[in-house]
């Protein structure tokens, strides 16, 4: 199992995908990776979905 965020707007668990190189968060399971050291997750203030962003 990988890196999953739980949204705090609606309770709704997001897990972390890589799909090349990008990087996104969906609400399936399979497939899903661990946080890259070089990125921590940041919520968007106005829908509360998760992002990535480089420390």
């Amino acid at each position: 199992m990988g890196y999953s965020q739980i949204n705090k707007k609606n309770g709704k668990i997001y897990y972390l995908h890589k799909k090349g190189h990008l990087f996104f968060f969906s609400g399936d399971e399979k497939e899903s990776i661990d946080l890259p050291d070089k990125y921590k997750v940041i919520e968007n203030s106005k829908t509360g979905l998760p992002m990535l962003k480089k420390k």
